[in-house]
């Protein structure tokens, strides 16, 4: 199974530590945060890596060359100045991860899941890891019926950034930028979308305060505790 590291973004709200070096490449426990996913890649059994790249894009590549480093083997899909979102971008790198069903994980999350543990039947188009609820998003994103996604006013989870799709999930998009969040909600109303929950350590990476306090975790040998 191929595997893409979406790591395109500019990284806004981590201003100004983003203004020079792009997100993935923040440290966190003497490594660069995207050094973390390649190397549970890695542990996972999964050996070829598409990473999109735009913000400082040349800076990743720099730091990460061929993934040998890592245990992997490293292919850029550029999406040139302006990233084309993570919907987009993922439409962008489909001639890079083939025919067949393919990971997704966010950058800029750090968890300890198994990722050689997701799989997806032939009856879902996608299947997606959510986490309870984190302080900074209370509301949630998706309930869960069994392991179907579903619509909910209460119940819900956040998805985690990690994924694994068909090419199929992209079907009748066109080239450009464009969110992930209404194919997710077009495959939810299709019946094609599964989801598990995961209580295990999860944190994204999304504030200067957040990254200080997995850096001071990982550097105690305490990775973040399980998700409430």
């Amino acid at each position: 199974m191929r595997a893409m590291l979406l790591a395109a973004g500019r990284g806004e709200r981590m201003r100004p530590l983003t203004d020079a070096v792009p997100k993935p490449l923040l440290e966190a426990g003497g490594r660069p945060l995207i050094g973390h996913a390649l190397a549970a890649l890695a542990r996972a059994g999964i050996r070829d890596v598409v990473i999109n790249v735009a913000w400082l894009g040349a800076r990743i590549r720099d730091a990460l060359g061929t993934g040998e480093e890592y245990g992997v083997h490293i292919v850029y899909s550029d999406e040139g100045p302006v990233a084309l979102e993570t919907g987009g971008g993922i439409f962008h790198a489909l001639p890079l991860l083939g025919p067949d069903p393919f990971l997704v994980v966010n950058a800029d999350v750090w968890t300890d899941f198994a990722f050689e543990s997701l799989t997806l039947g032939v009856e879902a188009d996608a299947r997606i890891v959510l986490v309870p609820n984190p302080p900074h998003h209370p509301r949630g994103d998706f309930g869960l019926a069994a392991d179907s996604v579903i619509r909910a006013d209460a119940d819900r989870y956040t998805y985690s950034g990690i994924g694994i799709y068909r090419p199929e999930f992209f079907s009748g998009c066109r080239p450009g930028r464009f969110p992930l969040l209404p194919l997710l909600r077009r495959a939810l109303e299709a019946r094609r979308l599964r989801g598990e929950l995961y209580r295990g350590s999860w944190i994204d990476i999304g504030s200067p305060e957040r990254l200080t306090e997995l850096d001071a975790r990982l550097r105690r040998g305490a990775p973040p505790a399980a998700t409430a």
